[in-house]
């Protein structure tokens, strides 16, 4: 078995399991196919270096699932890694390409909503949003501001002052977690059954769709994304990764985000020991 998961550790013990990921790690566990190593997340993010608990003697294919990391620490995390004979499935300019959704997204083409990026220290054009856009989205290369008092959206009518208060806002929330710049995203109006949108997250690994789930709470007869969409994007540049897809109030799907699918959270009530035996397959656990 060549094959292992890398988790966080938790904070009370490098050999235990961050309780986060506890129901991944017992899923892992349970296939039989996966090494298990830990990490400090702590550790690392406060000093730029890797311990490891369990890591094995010998070299290792090496899938992450764990906490965000940004560009910087992902290439030291990758080095470091590879200097102890662990070798992670995705380089660091493949997690750029999935994790920043500006690198992805003209790949995407017209089946994402369109989108201005201003990179960090560039001037923002306000008026050539409101010429683009009649509503609008802000968020950084890798989120929106979800689950606070922030704006889902804002309409071309609104000012220069107000606009300029609203991105310092956006910053603030977003603190040290700000990544990259100011995306300026076209807002679509999404279908909704009850009080839920209709929202799918898609894994896709070494080329094939490994797994498809509801994202956003929605009841178990909601349409699914069509097929042909879904496998459109199952070769993207990456070994694995994810797609966010969602039904539009009109009836058509939209792919609203991208991500590396290390650091992509599995869908609530996603079947864990299904996800984690079709990882083994695609990366070849138990192969000679």
């Amino acid at each position: 078995m060549n094959l292992a998961i890398l988790f966080p550790s938790s904070v009370f013990s490098r050999f235990e399991v961050d309780a986060d990921f506890q129901n991944e790690y017992e899923a892992a566990v349970g296939t039989g196919n996966f090494r298990i190593v830990f990490y400090d997340y702590e550790h690392f993010v406060r000093t730029g270096e890797v311990l490891l608990a369990r890591c094995p003697d010998e070299e290792m294919t090496v899938i992450y699932r764990g906490w965000m990391l940004n560009a910087v620490q992902y290439e030291s995390f990758y080095r470091q890694l590879e200097n102890r004979g662990l070798h992670l499935v995705t380089s660091p300019s493949q997690y750029c390409m999935m994790h920043l959704f500006p690198n992805v997204h003209p790949l995407l083409g017209e089946d994402t909503p369109k989108m201005l990026v201003f990179p960090e220290g560039t001037a923002i054009n306000i008026e050539e949003i409101k010429h683009n856009f009649t509503r609008f989205m802000i968020k950084d290369y890798v989120k929106s501001e979800k689950g606070t008092d922030f704006p889902k959206f804002f309409s071309s009518s609104i000012s220069e002052s107000e606009f300029e208060r609203y991105v310092a806002m956006f910053r603030e929330y977003r603190g040290k977690l700000f990544t990259g710049g100011i995306c300026i995203k076209e807002f679509v109006e999404l279908q909704k059954y009850g009080e839920h949108t209709n929202e799918w997250r898609v894994f896709y690994a070494k080329g094939k769709i490994l797994s498809v789930s509801r994202n956003s709470g929605q009841g178990e007869f909601t349409p699914t994304p069509p097929k042909a969409l879904l496998e459109k994007y199952a070769s993207l540049p990456s070994p694995f990764y994810t797609v966010d897809y969602a039904e539009l109030a009109c009836g058509n799907w939209k792919i609203l985000e991208a991500g590396d699918g290390q650091v992509s959270g599995l869908s609530d009530g996603q079947d864990a020991g299904a996800f984690f035996r079709g990882l083994g397959v695609l990366f070849g656990a138990g192969e000679e």
